[in-house]
């Protein structure tokens, strides 16, 4: 079997149907849309705004995460955009692409078990395997996990640090990731990093 044909070709086909997102263009304005026929080489966005064929565009798709694209085509209601990526960040983005796809078959298995709450000082870092370190976003925290926007988007799977507490990554969001602690906070641990 050649590698692109290991790297999920095919349209996905999500759990929620519609996959929502947003882009941004070279000058830095954004803009909504849907995602339609979604496949590792690219996707058609619907949206009001359609630039012209060519432009680099960043673009946030729900559950998805961060990408990278290329505008192409117009369609009616939208655009084509062409996936760029090569080698590793191809094969990381297929392996997303494939974990969203998969959610069908147990849409509750990924859902937080816990009541999450909005920390009042957000800001915190993530520490990959690595040793890299990365401020990040606190967006909430639960006893059993928490959800941290941040540039960086590391593969499902991969044991971090968010501060002191060991965690891994076990799903995508807009422009971040969620997280799974390890050990599960007790009340006092919730209860301090919330104040």
């Amino acid at each position: 079997m050649s590698g692109a044909a290991a790297l999920q070709p095919g349209p996905v086909e999500g759990p929620q149907g519609i996959l929502f997102g947003r882009f941004m263009l070279p000058d830095m304005t954004e803009h909504p849309c849907q995602v339609a026929n979604l496949t590792i080489d690219g996707a058609t966005f619907i949206t009001e705004s359609i630039p012209s064929g060519g432009q680099n565009i960043v673009a946030y798709l729900d559950e998805i995460g961060r990408v990278e694209a290329i505008s192409a085509d117009p369609v009616p209601g939208g655009f084509h955009v062409i996936f760029p990526q090569t080698g590793a960040r191809r094969e990381r983005f297929a392996a997303r692409l494939r974990w969203y796809s998969s959610r069908g078959a147990d849409p509750d298995a990924n859902l937080r078990r816990h009541i999450r709450y909005e920390p009042k000082d957000n800001k915190s870092h993530i520490t990959l395997p690595d040793g890299r370190v990365y401020t990040c976003e606190v967006l909430d925290i639960s006893l059993s996990g928490a959800a941290v926007k941040v540039e960086v988007i590391p593969s499902l799977g991969t044991y971090i640090m968010l501060g002191k507490m060991r965690g891994r990554i076990v799903r995508y969001i807009e422009a971040g990731v969620g997280i799974e602690f390890v050990r599960p906070l007790d009340g006092p641990q919730l209860t301090e990093q919330i104040r």
